[in-house]
């Protein structure tokens, strides 16, 4: 199958807990980044760790969960290269992958019930890129990132 990159704060640890344990089941190899207890910690921490695993290629894909997923969809999209969608039912997980190539899902644990979870990454999972005319809206926001990214993330000076 591929490699899952796996990340969540303490509110999204039980769910990263089910989910990795299905993505196992169903033949996904899977990186875990944390947090690995309901302790309160920061989740721009784990975003980051997973985002940059998806970004340097070393996940095919990866997962995010805090308690809503919007937290967590904003600091993975500071990453250059990621396109994570908070996505809290089928339809959207399918269009997020569909149309817009999504390599990160977000999803939030006290927004979302495990069953309707892992639905949302099934779908997510075995959802292909459609391609075509989504291909140049895609190309688009590559291009918004690299004019608008600070000169010093492009390893030049601050």
């Amino acid at each position: 199958m591929s490699v899952i990159a796996v990340g969540a704060d303490h509110a999204g640890w039980q769910l990263k807990e089910d989910l990795k344990a299905w993505l196992t089941r169903n033949g996904h190899q899977v990186l875990d980044f944390g947090t690995h207890s309901p302790e309160s910690v920061d989740y721009p921490d784990y975003a980051s760790q997973v985002a940059e695993s998806v970004a340097a290629s070393k996940a095919e894909r990866g997962v995010l969960i805090c308690g809503t997923g919007i937290g967590m969809a904003m600091a993975a999209n500071k990453v250059a290269g990621i396109r994570a969608a908070p996505c809290g039912d089928a339809f959207a997980a399918r269009m997020s992958r569909e149309h817009n190539d999504a390599n990160v899902l977000a999803l939030g644990a006290r927004v979302t019930q495990r069953d309707t979870a892992i639905e949302i990454l099934r779908i997510w999972l075995e959802t292909a890129f459609a391609g075509g005319r989504h291909t140049r809206r895609v190309e688009k926001i590559a291009d918004l990132e690299r004019r608008t990214r600070p000169a010093w993330s492009a390893g030049e000076p601050a």
